[in-house]
């Protein structure tokens, strides 16, 4: 079990000059951190050093009595709406010079792989995680801070898609997985799907693995798991594949101009 605890202070390992990458949370529930983070690949390189977490409890910046970082929203409405004053205090402690936070909200841009690839190259990242109805858009406009999506749906808050995004850069540092030259082959590296995976037994309740994965004529394999991964994007995600044909368009015409 791993044994990194939310903290706004770094501990010892995670200051190690090893230390590719640092996120910050900036939510109401630190106690959710690390949560799966702090298992797996994910906790392995957090125990490591190869990566840095700061839960930091929103509630620390506040000023009243309570310490209340909501209030209701001016013009009515059901819901409540989170305090400018708060969260820009606590944005303040916590953002480096020159960086700006990450804001999870519907209307953001959606997360995809060449956003996580993004944020992967930035050394330290913090997270806002909103609650209730909103953020005060005040604070947001104020502080420029980036609006990201993980979809067209509504979670209760912004600390499930911190831990989806965090997951999905630390796996991408250096050191953190096994076999890295596995992560080109992967879902939406090349801008497709992935292929079909098959393991033992090779014939299994009257189904058997293609015989091409049998040949061990690699070239062969190459070429059949290219042509099942546009198959399934061309039927599963129209939207992927017309992108997809698009760079390979781009590409075709940026070489003949050379």
């Amino acid at each position: 079990m791993m044994t990194a605890k939310p903290s706004t202070q770094s501990d010892p390992a995670m200051s190690s000059q090893t230390t590719q990458w640092r996120a910050s949370v900036l939510t109401i529930f630190p106690e959710m951190f690390p949560g799966p983070l702090g298992q797996s690949l994910a906790g392995k390189a957090l125990e490591a050093g190869l990566w840095a977490l700061d839960a930091i409890d929103i509630r620390r910046f506040a000023s009243s009595k309570h310490a209340s970082v909501d209030d209701t929203p001016f013009g009515g409405g059901p819901g409540m709406v989170m305090r400018p004053d708060v969260i820009d205090a606590a944005l303040e402690a916590t953002l480096a010079p020159g960086e700006t936070a990450i804001y999870f909200s519907p209307r953001g841009r959606v997360l995809d792989q060449a956003l996580v690839r993004e944020i992967a190259a930035r050394p330290k990242v913090t997270l806002l995680c909103g609650r209730y109805e909103a953020v005060d858009q005040r604070v947001l406009d104020a502080r420029e801070v980036e609006e990201i999506s993980l979809g067209d749906f509504v979670l209760s808050g912004g600390e499930p898609a911190a831990i989806a995004l965090i997951d999905a850069v630390v796996r991408l540092l250096p050191g953190v997985m096994g076999a890295p030259e596995g992560l080109d082959e992967e879902s939406f590296e090349a801008g497709l799907l992935e292929y079909p995976h098959y393991t033992r037994p090779a014939d299994w309740q009257g189904r058997a693995v293609p015989e091409i994965l049998l040949s061990g004529h690699h070239e062969k394999i190459r070429l059949w798991r290219r042509q099942q991964a546009e198959d399934i994007t061309r039927a599963r995600r129209p939207d992927l594949w017309a992108r997809y044909l698009a760079r390979k368009t781009d590409s075709k015409k940026k070489e003949a101009k050379r």
